[in-house]
């Protein structure tokens, strides 16, 4: 079993140094005050509390085994008089800040990805080289899980969710398949599913790595509503982030990046007809480039 309170095993934080850097230009000030969206096992966090000695964080995590983990490693790490957790999805960023009575904030960190605490928890079902339940919620107190969309979706429905969330070009067969072996008892574990995907797709048409990839990012996505809850938080950060704050995004795959590049793109845009010799305040861009480009990880 892994040992929880050696988290540099549990967890490595993607870019962290070049994370660090772009958010810390934002925290100078005392009081300042960062937004860790995805606290997870507070990798980031603690890197960020330590860089920024006057500043103070307030991380959001809808994983509550995840906050109380973070707690006590922010804790462990003599940090906590600068650290507010708060259980919530990150699209409750207005109602959070507004609980906490705080009006603005000079940076917002979001990692997208699934930590290595959801990845590795074999119970929670989000990974597909274990053979697990298949629940996929990152809350544990919502009601949906991976095994009820699988059970209780018609095909179209299917078929749409993997096509949309996962790209999958054999969506319309998968769902096909899940509708028919379904009538003979229902889908319950990742072993089930990648069996069925396996015997779905062609072996000529296969990518990389496991053929039932796709399926399952899409089932975790909509279990999670995780574009959806994405979309709504974009506007409320950029709603509360400071003049000169910064906004610091780890997206994972295309359907995320292309989110969060179109929301900051029309950030980058005055609000206005072209031509217009002065542009009121309220018009202004609300965003600026600070990198010029994006940084691919390594897989």
């Amino acid at each position: 079993m892994t040992d929880l309170t050696d988290y540099a095993h549990i967890h490595q934080p993607v870019l962290l140094r070049d994370c660090v850097e772009l958010v810390s230009p934002a925290l100078a000030a005392p009081g300042s005050v960062v937004v860790d969206c995805t606290l997870g096992l507070a990798g980031h966090a603690v890197a960020f509390l330590k860089a920024n000695p006057q500043a103070r964080l307030i991380g959001i995590d809808r994983d509550s085994e995840a906050l109380g983990m973070a707690g006590a490693r922010i804790a462990s790490e003599g940090l906590s008089d600068r650290f507010t957790p708060v259980h919530a999805a990150f699209d409750a960023f207005d109602d959070v800040l507004g609980g906490l009575d705080v009006a603005q904030v000079d940076a917002v960190f979001m990692d997208l990805g699934l930590s290595s605490l959801q990845i590795d928890e074999r119970g929670r079902g989000f990974s597909y080289s274990h053979d697990a339940p298949l629940d996929m919620r990152m809350d544990v107190t919502q009601p949906l899980t991976a095994r009820d969309v699988l059970a209780t979706y018609d095909e179209r429905a299917l078929a749409h969710i993997f096509k949309e969330y996962g790209e999958e070009r054999f969506a319309r067969q998968i769902a096909r398949r899940i509708v028919a072996e379904r009538a003979h008892g229902p889908l319950e574990t990742s072993a089930q599913l990648n069996a069925l995907v396996d015997g779905v797709i062609p072996q000529a048409h296969r990518a990389s790595g496991n053929p039932a990839k796709r399926v399952f990012q899409a089932l975790r996505i909509e279990v999670n509503g995780e574009l959806d809850k994405l979309a709504r938080t974009l506007p409320q950060i950029a709603n509360r982030l400071a003049v000169g704050g910064r906004l610091v995004v780890e997206s994972y795959h295309s359907l995320e990046d292309r989110s969060v590049k179109t929301f900051m793109n029309q950030g980058l845009h005055a609000d206005v007809p072209a031509g217009m010799p002065v542009i009121p305040d309220d018009m202004q861009p609300f965003f600026a480039p600070v990198t010029k480009g994006a940084v691919m990880a390594d897989a």
